[in-house]
C-alpha cells in the first residue's frame, strides 16, 4: 500500500532523525515517486539582521604649542668714570721729542730743564748751563723712574721718559704739608696740601759702623751706625748760617729734625746713600729751602724705607 509505505517513511524519519530533522524529511518525501496531490511544506529560513554598529570616528585633536617670545631691551652698559684725585697733576706730553745729550749745555739743555721743572724737579734755571742742579735733577728723576744706573746724564731713555711722561711724581703721603723722605728711592719730596710740589736728589745714611774723630772735640772719637732714623719727626732746630763743622764733618746751613740728624747742603750727593745718618741735598738746593721758606721749624719730616 501506498499509504503503508509512507507512513513507514515517516515513521523511520522521525526514529533515525527526530523531530529536530523534520525540515529534512520534508524535503525527501517531496522528491520520492508516486507524490500526485501532495506538496511538502516550503522551507523558511529566518534571517536576522544585525543593525549595524555605528561607531563615532575617533578624533585624534593636534597639541597646539604656543610659543611666546619676549624681547629684553639691550642693557646699557655706561664707560666707567675715571675720578682723577686732587693730588695727581698732569703736564702734556712734548710734542717735539727730547734729544739724549749726555751732559751738554746748549739749546737742547734749555729744553731738558725747562721739563723737568714742569714735571716738579727743582733746577735753578732754565738756562741751558747743563751744572750741577740739572745733573742732580736728572738723577732725581732716573731714580724717581726706577732707572737701574741713575747717572745724572740724559741718555735715550732718559730723553724718552722725560719727553713722554704726563704725571708729575706724587709722594707716599697725599695730604698735609711735609717733607718726606724716601730712603728706598733715596729723594726728597716737599708735599704741600698734599701735592707734591718738588724733588730733590738725596742721599741718606749707609746703614754702616763707623768710629770717627770728632771733629769739635779732639782726641775723641764717635763710634755708632749711619742711620736716618724713620718715623715722623719735624724739624727743631737749625743754623742759617753757611758752612758748620759738625761732630763728623762740615754741614751747611742745616735744618735738624732728630737729635744730630739733619737735612743739609753737601759736596756730594750720589746715586746710593752714603751718610752718617744726615739727609744731604746739594748746596744750591739747600740755599733754595732757606730762600724759599719751604722748611721752617715745626714742619713735620717723615722718613720711611719705601716699602
Amino acid at each position: 500500500m501506498v499509504v503503508d509505505e509512507r507512513r513507514k517513511a515517516l515513521i523511520g524519519c522521525g526514529i533515525v532523525f527526530g523531530f529536530a530533522a523534520l525540515v529534512g524529511c520534508s524535503s525527501a518525501m517531496a522528491g520520492g515517486a508516486g507524490g500526485e496531490g501532495a506538496s511538502a511544506a516550503p522551507e523558511m529560513t529566518t534571517t536576522t539582521m544585525v543593525a549595524p554598529s555605528t561607531l563615532a570616528p575617533t578624533t585624534t585633536v593636534k597639541a597646539t604649542t604656543t610659543t611666546t617670545t619676549t624681547t629684553i631691551a639691550p642693557t646699557t652698559t655706561a664707560a666707567p668714570t675715571t675720578t682723577i684725585p686732587d693730588t695727581i697733576q698732569q703736564v702734556a706730553a712734548l710734542d717735539v721729542p727730547l734729544q739724549a745729550i749726555g751732559g751738554n749745555s746748549g739749546g737742547e739743555a734749555a729744553r731738558v730743564q725747562q721739563r723737568l721743572l714742569d714735571l716738579g724737579f727743582w733746577v735753578n734755571g732754565a738756562d741751558g748751563d747743563y751744572g750741577l742742579t740739572t745733573s742732580q735733577a736728572v738723577m732725581a728723576f732716573q731714580k724717581y723712574m726706577g732707572f737701574d744706573d741713575p747717572s745724572g746724564r740724559v741718555d735715550e731713555q732718559t730723553a724718552h721718559a722725560l719727553t713722554v711722561e704726563t704725571v708729575r711724581p706724587n709722594a707716599r703721603a697725599n695730604s698735609g704739608t711735609l717733607v718726606e723722605i724716601d730712603k728706598g728711592k733715596q729723594l726728597l719730596f716737599f708735599v704741600i696740601d698734599g701735592k707734591t710740589e718738588w724733588v730733590l736728589n738725596a742721599s741718606t745714611g749707609n746703614g754702616e759702623e763707623y768710629t770717627e774723630a770728632d771733629q769739635n772735640t779732639p782726641g775723641e772719637t764717635i763710634t755708632g751706625v749711619s742711620l736716618t732714623p724713620s718715623g715722623l719727626h719735624e724739624v727743631n732746630r737749625q743754623r742759617e748760617e753757611g758752612w758748620w763743622e759738625g761732630d763728623l764733618g762740615r754741614i751747611y746751613r742745616p735744618k735738624y729734625f732728630v737729635g744730630g740728624v739733619a737735612v743739609h747742603g753737601s759736596s756730594s750727593i750720589p746715586n746710593y746713600p752714603a751718610s752718617h745718618g744726615c739727609v744731604r741735598v746739594s748746596v744750591p738746593a739747600m740755599d733754595w729751602i732757606w730762600d724759599s721758606g719751604i722748611m721752617p721749624i715745626d714742619t713735620s719730616v717723615w722718613v720711611h724705607d719705601g716699602a
